[in-house]
């Protein structure tokens, strides 16, 4: 009995070490510093095929979203904060609270706070009906 009882142990113990040495050497992600999600999505008016759907994003202090496209296009306004809009190829853009941008379909682009507070965004995305609504950028 008590000779099954270390066997017992001694895997368990294995079984740590071997599951700490997995996540040791597994790439460690950045902490995501930004929400976003879906607060209203409806049908878009004369077209079956696409929809309208609005975003609320909250992206905390010195966080980033990183460049994406959407399958449509992207109209938003800063609700709270300021932020740099990153676009691809283009000179970062200050926008702040009150102020509004636009991305047409396939830009690649992103965000960065750069106030002290959190910054909360409001997008409006015009995109094909059940085609994924971010797509993370390809790097070159």
């Amino acid at each position: 009995m008590l000779r099954r009882h270390s066997t017992l142990v001694a895997g368990v113990i294995i079984a740590a070490g071997v599951q700490l040495a997995i996540a040791q050497q597994a790439p460690q992600q950045p902490p995501q510093t930004y929400v976003s999600k879906p607060i209203v999505v409806s049908p878009l008016s004369g077209d079956d095929k696409r929809e309208v759907v609005l975003m609320s994003v909250n992206i905390q202090p010195s966080g980033a979203v990183p460049m994406h496209t959407h399958p449509g296009d992207c109209v938003g306004s800063v609700l709270d904060g300021t932020v740099e809009l990153l676009v691809e190829g283009q000179a970062p853009r200050r926008v702040a609270a009150g102020e509004a941008y636009s991305n047409p379909q396939g830009t690649v682009h992103g965000f960065r706070n750069v106030g002290d507070g959190s910054a909360r965004l409001l997008n409006s995305l015009v995109v094909e009906k059940g085609a994924p609504r971010v797509q993370p950028a390809v790097k070159k």
